[in-house]
């Protein structure tokens, strides 16, 4: 059985953030590409082309999900894939202009809801308290600021 927290506003603030991000989620525009395709797509961005099995522990995903997956953005024209240059059994990912649209119009969605909803919800003060905290999350969760 779980310990109880040992922060008092450590259940409320992952509350938030569970909250907020499924919120985020809603906000997607329609899209083919999966919430997982995303993440793949986000880290292939975010740290440049790498082999498939490290995109699959970085995301956590099974092999067979990753196949699938993999088989899926190809298809879609949003990653491109290739040996390896020193091992040829190695599959080497990379995002492709299209795929980096993809993610920017996914981003850019939801940005905007989440803009919006600041602007409509909270005082000038509020906001700029809200950007402190967000900082201290991204710290607390080993964000480096990249």
């Amino acid at each position: 059985m779980p310990k109880a927290s040992a922060h008092p506003d450590a259940a409320l603030i992952a509350r938030a953030v569970l909250r907020l991000s499924r919120r985020l989620r809603q906000a997607r525009p329609k899209s083919e590409v999966t919430v997982s395709g995303l993440g793949l797509l986000n880290a292939l961005h975010r740290e440049g082309p790498a082999p498939a099995v490290v995109l699959a522990r970085a995301e956590q995903l099974q092999p067979q999900s990753l196949s699938r997956l993999i088989a899926r953005l190809e298809a879609d024209g949003l990653i491109a894939r290739a040996p390896g240059e020193t091992d040829r059994r190695t599959l080497i990912l990379t995002i492709t202009p299209e795929g980096r649209r993809a993610l920017r119009r996914e981003m850019e969605a939801r940005r905007a809801w989440l803009d919006a909803r600041i602007r409509e919800t909270l005082e000038v003060e509020e906001r700029v308290l809200l950007a402190e905290a967000a900082g201290l999350m991204l710290r607390v969760a080993g964000d480096d600021g990249a």
